[in-house]
């Protein structure tokens, strides 16, 4: 057998195993991301870089678990359907062991949080096993429902009450005005049609949330800035001919990012 021959199995393998495991979405590593490091950043502890990992972890499983639920659901057991069971188990005990040592070290005060979130993780998660993952509904639920972690890790580093509530309608001020503003421009790049309405009333609830974050916390105000300056920049962005979707991403991530850093300095200097 030639090498070309005998890699191309093991090639399907790898490519198999990135299929289970790894999200497509690629939008949704830097919003798992970013209130991991924003509730990090506003109060640090081991049992908040444990429900951290863990969040990160939970943004994983939620591949393979997806595959194997669509599966099942349509009654279909295939050679994918065991490897996404083997995966999602695997990551679904280190989630567990995870949040064990976050109770271990910090008690149970990050769960208000987790609780919260999880009618709005159920919402993504109704939409995602019919295969309607992609609507404006389940991105806008799993988007605030992970801004939770931020809330969570704030908890289990012993932030008040109002702080955690404050960092996560923040983060979720941004996801109201960053998805709707994303898909506005995806859909005028593939269709050539411009429909702002939609994008800019998200901009402007966007901004309404962020005040409610500053008036559960002051030291807020920085990031509740930063969600008016990106409402302003994405209503003016989504007049214009849209970049490359890829460019698009990477833009996002980074004025997530940016957000996070200008909330964290605006809490530890106010």
């Amino acid at each position: 057998m030639s090498a070309p021959a005998a890699e191309a199995p093991v090639a399907a393998e790898r490519s198999a195993w990135r299929a289970v495991a790894l999200p497509s979405e690629h939008g949704g590593w830097g919003l798992t991301l970013e209130p991991v490091l924003l509730g990090l950043l506003a109060a640090w502890s081991w049992a908040g870089l444990a429900l951290g990992v863990a969040a990160f972890t939970a943004f994983l499983a939620r591949t393979p678990a997806k595959l194997v639920a669509v599966d099942v659901r349509r009654g279909r057991w295939l050679p994918r359907t065991r490897m996404a069971l083997g995966v999602a188990v695997a990551e679904g005990l280190v989630i567990a062991a995870l949040a064990l040592a976050a109770t271990l070290s910090a008690g149970w005060r990050w769960s208000p949080a987790v609780a919260v979130a999880l009618p709005l993780v159920a919402v993504e998660w109704w939409f995602d096993i019919r295969s309607r993952g992609r609507r404006m509904v389940p991105e806008l639920c799993g988007a605030i429902g992970v801004a939770a972690a931020a809330s969570a890790v704030v908890l289990a580093g012993g932030g008040s009450a109002r702080r955690a509530a404050a960092v996560w309608l923040v983060l979720a001020a941004r996801s109201v005005g960053a998805i709707p503003f994303v898909r506005a421009q995806i859909f005028r790049a593939r269709r050539g049609i411009t429909a702002v309405l939609a994008s800019d009333v998200a901009q402007s609830v966007s901004v309404v949330v962020a005040a409610v974050a500053v008036a559960l916390d002051h030291r807020t105000l920085a990031g509740a800035v930063g969600v008016a300056v990106l409402a302003v920049a994405q209503a003016a962005w989504s007049r214009r001919d849209p970049p490359p979707v890829k460019t698009l991403g990477i833009r996002q991530m980074l004025l997530g990012l940016a957000l996070v850093a200008v909330t964290a300095i605006g809490i530890h200097l106010t």
